[in-house]
């Protein structure tokens, strides 16, 4: 009876305070493992390379947007200044173009950012895709039936994230993502 109560503490002990396994270099067999997608992306060469990628063009854009928006703001000042020697009649049709011109532009840099958000999505679920395998591979290695995302779990064991071991295995594979991957062993 003492045996137990003493097993049945230790497992609620260990249930609490999963650091403390995680602490353990020893690797257990276990039927789901977890995994930090954002961890996993971010955390290879390959992820690395996409989201800098994504920054770069994101930065450019941003600068292209800055730069429109200042010659559209020095265009309206010269179109007002230029109001107080023009009749209304004259002056409207210059106000329309102007306007057309800048919601004209808007819509085309927002067309811009959309594009570029489709672009990231598809090179995040491209880059998942190429690592699938690997991911397969290594829950095949480990016994796992099941990898869940770590921000859907509540309490675990730290010995079921793999994240950190797979990271390394991808970045072995896939590099940074610009050549085709070897083919597994």
């Amino acid at each position: 009876m003492q045996r137990q109560a003493a097993g049945l503490i230790m497992a609620l002990l260990l249930a609490v305070c999963p650091q403390g396994m995680a602490a353990q270099s020893v690797v257990q067999k276990s039927a789901i493992v977890t995994l930090d997608q954002d961890q996993l992306y971010l955390g290879t060469k390959y992820g690395r390379a996409l989201q800098a990628k994504f920054e770069a063009e994101s930065s450019a854009l941003l600068a292209e947007n800055r730069k429109i928006d200042s010659a559209l703001e020095t265009e309206e000042r010269e179109l007002t200044n230029r109001r107080a020697t023009m009749t209304a009649q004259d002056f409207r049709p210059l106000a329309d173009a102007f306007d057309k011109k800048a919601n004209e532009l808007r819509k085309a840099q927002e067309v811009k950012s959309t594009e570029l958000s489709k672009t990231r999505d598809a090179d995040r679920q491209s880059f998942f895709q190429a690592v699938a395998p690997i991911l397969g591979d290594y829950m095949v290695e480990r016994g796992a039936v099941a990898i869940l995302d770590k921000s859907a779990i509540v309490v675990s064991l730290g010995s079921i994230d793999i994240t950190k071991d797979v990271i390394a295995r991808i970045d072995s594979r896939l590099g940074d993502g610009s050549t085709p991957p070897a083919p597994a062993p």
